[in-house]
């Protein structure tokens, strides 16, 4: 006999970053497999370290890392834990990002600045990623970024039921908080059964970040409850400015739905002195205690995440979780 047979057996291991590790073993929960054992510390020099106390041999490997703040040790930590596991003979490494980090620097405004989400692309398949698993990216256009395959997965269903259950029969606008979002809140209206559609005009100075000047709000939004959806809320200077401009066109009630929750200072003391009566957001990044309000919903979005893995270990379809949509 010239040949040796062997039994092709796939192997499912789960690991964790020091980021958000609550959502790792919720995910695990529901996949039935419990995160990988993992050495991972920091140095006193700030240096990080990490290494798996099981072998990962020829598995299928998926790095769970939420980057929240502290951004750019975790974005480190990540290529660690990728660069263990393809020393470790790991068969593919998909990592999973549920908030891409440096997603707003997708492109040159002006001369002599970084594409910063490319960069982080080509770290992570440097470091030795196969895959990258992401949620509700910025801009669609980084998935083309990172040579390999990109899932993207999408919280609106998630937040959607979410807001159908609760508000239902009353008269509903959705909101995009500026013209370039305008495109998901179309997405949003569809969703929710063809309600009308409103956007808000606002100018930002370029050379003042995270400082936004809100004008108008175009559409229909007089009497009705206005559902402003954007993928992240940040310092929510977006979100409540688009929140004062509704309630002096004479929104009934305002609420707020967004995937991702950064809630960098201020956000937290503008959405409590803003009009908006309902935050909802999912835990792709972890709220601490000090930054919760009794007017801010969390969901889950491991249930999603862990359909999106079984379906790429089983070799699957990641787009059919929503329905054909891309």
């Amino acid at each position: 006999m010239g040949s040796i047979v062997a039994e092709n057996r796939k192997s499912l291991m789960l690991f964790s970053g020091r980021g958000f590790p609550e959502l790792a073993k919720e995910m695990g929960e529901v996949l039935g497999v419990a995160p990988t054992p993992t050495d991972s510390y920091e140095f006193a020099n700030g240096e990080l370290f990490v290494r798996y106390k099981d072998s990962v041999r020829g598995s299928d490997a998926f790095v769970v890392q939420s980057v929240t703040h502290g951004v750019n040790t975790w974005v480190m930590e990540t290529l660690i834990m990728v660069d263990a596991l393809k020393r470790g003979s790991a068969k593919r490494i998909t990592v999973v990002l549920p908030y891409y980090p440096y997603s707003r620097q997708d492109k040159k405004h002006r001369g002599r600045e970084p594409i910063s989400a490319r960069l982080v692309a080509d770290m992570l398949k440097t470091a030795g990623a196969n895959r990258i698993l992401t949620v509700d990216l910025h801009t669609a256009q980084i998935q083309g970024f990172f040579d390999g395959p990109v899932d993207h997965l999408f919280a609106m269903d998630t937040l959607a039921e979410y807001v159908e259950h609760k508000y239902a029969g009353r008269p509903m606008t959705v909101v995009a908080p500026d013209s370039g979002r305008v495109r998901v809140a179309e997405r949003w209206t569809d969703r929710l059964g063809g309600c009308p559609l409103a956007f808000i005009h606002k100018t930002r100075d370029p050379l003042k970040p995270n400082q936004v000047v809100a004008n108008r709000v175009v559409g229909e939004v007089e009497g009705r409850v206005c559902l402003i959806v954007d993928d992240m809320i940040d310092t929510g200077g977006t979100i409540s400015k688009a929140a004062d401009i509704l309630k002096e066109a004479g929104a009934a009630e305002i609420l707020v739905a967004a995937t991702h929750a950064l809630h960098s200072d201020p956000a937290t003391e503008r959405l409590k002195n803003s009009p908006i009566s309902e935050v909802v957001v999912t835990n792709t990044l972890p709220l601490p205690p000090e930054k919760q309000l009794d007017k801010i919903t969390v969901l889950s979005i491991a249930p999603l995440l862990a359909r999106a893995i079984r379906e790429v270990f089983d070799d699957g379809s990641v787009t059919t979780l929503f329905g054909g949509l891309s």
